[in-house]
């Protein structure tokens, strides 16, 4: 069993992360702001609350190209501007938080003994200030813990730059003071490391680096450079690995029980029976997190050479067809069509088809990645249904990899052999792919970049970071105007019965389903009449009105 101190402390520290401004009394007979604050062991129990903030499962891969449940506002354009957003308020009250901690830790008597109390809090407070900034651009920087009378309420956004370089400025001042991984004690598994502040900056100086190139900024060499470096400090710690133990099903198992605590994992949203749990593979195995036809043509034939020019693929005419002789993570993200699954309420594996069980048919494509394989869990009834234990992958060292393939590619506009054998041949080694080398790419006429980031996409894909890659790639004005497509199903194996408990459970062959379908017979789950982006407006979250309206100097962003 996992030790989870930190998810048990959790309700204990949040009673002592408020203002106490203007309290003159200190009671008796119960622990108050007052009588907190002593002791290292105060502050360590104080910073526990602020995990609280690391986000959990998402499905926002659905509000880009390659994941679907049902029309979504953000994907296809439609979204309007609302009073409030949780998406705002809920990082500005743990900035608040870490505005406090760091405020009783410079004012006290043991502040020698605060380091990596210190530390965390500068983390978190730049976690959350990330959280913003990947939404909305540049944002009000508080670094007080303010009164509702306090002129520093009303304060107008910094710039992209300012927001970045402060983001920066915490982690890179945080990682001095925090542990690395492997010096953690059994106790403080899951605690924020030296590498996971190092992972942050290479993720946040590669968004804002990248958005700038695209937009022709002059300072995006900066921001690729520390992206480089941040990451290379990780790659060079030799805290991390990629997850191997379970051989050639190793990326399938690091997401479910079998990856808690694996060497791959920077930082975790934290799970535990009783503690704190979640029910994402209920969400995936009932359809809210489909996969597109865009991203399953996405991955490779395992000649390393894409659908559209490799000889290996066997096309779309049969059920099971396009799995074959694909780069092993796609049926390790998808589920083949017909294959045995354990899965929620069926612990006992079940042939498992885009229409069943309990599934939603909407692209044809069905979702394996994140399907829990615990008997115990999956036994148990849909009052049940928030139960599973493990933990989700927030930051893992694959990502790393990732951000310095691309991070070093995009500063020089080239990437040589040895730095992509030091990052993406790493990962594609995992599962069997051939090398990524100039000559290859020379020779079978694809473009580096686009290997890149299809690398980026396949690998990371249905964990929430394609709609942020395609605003910083600026192609989002290309890309989510398209239809959202899925299977073929017009003269395919799609049209036969598939009998279950003795009836056809298929739906593909009715009339409602065939006419559902573009000139090539495949799926289309939402048309591009349906769908729209307006590059002057959507690259950017709209700040929440009431926002507006209570700060004079909050201008909304452009568009909205």
């Amino acid at each position: 069993m996992k030790n989870n101190n930190i998810i048990s402390s959790i309700l204990f520290g949040l009673l002592f992360t408020g203002c106490s401004k203007g309290l003159d009394l200190v009671p008796k007979d119960t622990i108050s702001d007052g009588t907190f604050w002593k002791t290292s062991i105060d502050f360590k129990l104080a910073t526990n609350n602020l995990y609280l903030s690391l986000q959990g499962f998402n499905t926002d891969d659905a509000q880009s190209d390659i994941a679907y449940n049902v029309a979504n506002p953000v994907s296809n354009g439609t979204w309007q501007t609302t009073e409030n957003d949780n998406n705002w308020n809920s990082p500005y009250v743990y900035i608040r938080r870490c505005n406090n901690i760091l405020a009783k830790a410079s004012s006290s008597s043991i502040a020698a003994d605060l380091k990596q109390s210190v530390a965390e809090a500068k983390f978190f407070r730049a976690y959350n200030y990330w959280r913003l900034f990947e939404l909305y651009g540049g944002v009000p920087l508080i670094t007080d813990v303010l009164d509702i009378v306090d002129q520093g309420l009303y304060t107008a956004k910094a710039t992209r730059e300012e927001t970045a370089d402060f983001i920066i400025k915490d982690l890179t001042e945080a990682a001095i003071d925090l542990s690395e991984k492997k010096s953690l004690s059994s106790a403080d598994i899951g605690r924020i490391t030296r590498g996971a502040a190092n992972s942050l900056k290479a993720r946040v100086a590669l968004f804002q680096g990248s958005w700038q190139k695209n937009r022709g900024a002059a300072n995006s060499s900066k921001y690729l450079e520390i992206a480089i470096k941040a990451a290379d400090d990780v790659i060079n710690s030799s805290q991390y690995a990629l997850y191997t133990a379970k051989g050639k099903q190793s990326y399938r198992y690091l997401f479910i029980e079998d990856g808690d605590n694996a060497s791959e994992t920077i930082i975790d949203r934290r799970y535990q029976t009783n503690i704190s749990t979640q029910g994402f593979p209920f969400t995936i195995i009932t359809g809210s997190l489909l996969p597109t036809k865009k991203l399953a043509d996405l991955y490779l034939c395992t000649d390393g050479l894409p659908v559209t020019s490799s000889p290996l693929f066997a096309g779309y005419n049969t059920p099971v067809s396009e799995f074959q002789n694909r780069d092993p993570r796609m049926a390790m993200t998808f589920i083949i069509p017909g294959t045995p699954v354990a899965q929620y309420l069926y612990p006992a594996p079940e042939p498992s088809w885009p229409f069943y069980p309990q599934r939603n048919p909407n692209t044809g494509y069905t979702t394996y990645k994140f399907i829990s394989e615990d008997v115990f869990f999956n036994t148990i009834s849909s009052s049940g249904s928030g139960v599973y234990e493990f933990d989700f992958h927030l930051l893992r060292y694959a990502e790393i990899l990732l951000i310095y393939a691309e991070a070093s590619f995009e500063k020089n506009g080239n990437i040589s052999d040895a730095d992509l054998n030091k990052s993406i041949n790493l990962i594609r080694a995992r599962v069997g792919l051939p090398n990524l080398t100039n000559v290859f790419v020379g020779t079978n006429g694809l473009n580096m970049r686009d290997e890149i980031r299809r690398e980026r996409t396949t690998e990371l894909a249905l964990e929430g970071f394609r709609r942020d890659d395609l605003r910083r790639w600026k192609t989002a004005e290309t890309e989510l105007p398209q239809a959202v497509k899925g299977i073929k199903i017009v003269g395919t194996g799609w049209t036969n019965p598939v009998v279950i408990n003795g009836a056809n459970r298929n739906p593909y062959a009715g009339a409602i389903w065939q006419t559902k379908t573009d000139a090539n017979g495949f799926i289309i789950s939402e048309s591009n009449t349906d769908r729209k982006f307006d590059a002057a407006r959507d690259y950017l979250w709209f700040i929440p009105t009431k926002e507006i309206l209570l700060n004079p100097k909050l201008e909304q962003n452009p568009g909205w």
